[in-house]
């Protein structure tokens, strides 16, 4: 009886998967999943049931016994995505995936008040979905980025991105994740997603962008006991 439930996630997992699409809490709509887009393998397979019934590094080890790590990388980072937008529906952060990088884009209206690197409660209650994601699983790195529009200068913009970057950072590390896994960069009014000439553009680029990528592992040693993961 024991072997049932373990046996049961799999198998529930695994039509999941196979079904090679998934729904956007966003916007309700079905399109094919990363992993499908990766090709799905056992690997994949693997990868999210080890995320389902252990930590972060069950979820790897699975994916990894399973002989494909690339697409266990894949099937990782699917899951926290699916997780984030699950966590994040109905608020104005924005989730992106790019190749095996979860990008979340917190626009300034939800995250501080003008001029401003004080968090208010709307970044408070994001922060804390993303926390309780990023502190589980552990194998990845994450950058918090600030951005300001053109209003100004450098000698202002800069420094009040870099608070406010530092302030998402300090956040992510009281809520429980690793201080070393964070990465705090203000870039002031550099690389702009819309056009400083209009109000609408400048609000786009006051922003705080969170990029959590894998880590990467350039060995793996496996013994009869465990799996030993080599930087």
């Amino acid at each position: 009886m024991a072997i049932m439930k373990p046996l049961a996630v799999i198998l529930a997992t695994t039509t999941l998967a196979l079904t090679g699409c998934v729904t956007d809490p966003n916007t309700g709509e079905r399109h094919a999943s990363k992993t499908a887009v990766y090709g799905l393998s056992s690997a994949a397979v693997c990868g999210i049931v080890g995320a389902i019934t252990h930590n972060s590094r069950g979820a790897r080890n699975a994916a990894l016994g399973c002989g494909a790590i690339g697409a266990g990388v894949g099937a990782y980072m699917d899951y926290q995505e699916h997780l984030l937008r699950q966590k994040l529906a109905n608020t104005n952060v924005d989730v992106q995936r790019e190749g095996n990088q979860i990008k979340l884009v917190m626009p300034e209206n939800v995250t501080f008040a003008t001029n401003s690197s004080e968090l208010n409660s709307s970044a408070m209650s994001s922060l804390n979905s993303v926390a309780e994601v990023l502190a589980k699983y552990v194998d990845t790195n994450i950058s918090v980025a600030g951005y300001t529009d053109s209003s100004g200068n450098d000698s202002i913009n800069i420094p009040l991105s870099q608070r406010r970057a530092q302030s998402v950072s300090n956040y992510l590390s009281a809520r429980g994740v690793a201080s070393n896994r964070i990465n705090a960069t203000g870039y002031g009014a550099a690389n702009p997603i819309a056009s400083n000439a209009t109000a609408q553009g400048k609000a786009q680029n006051r922003r705080v962008e969170i990029r959590v990528n894998p880590v990467q592992q350039s060995r793996v040693t496996t013994t009869s006991q465990q799996t030993t993961y080599v930087q």
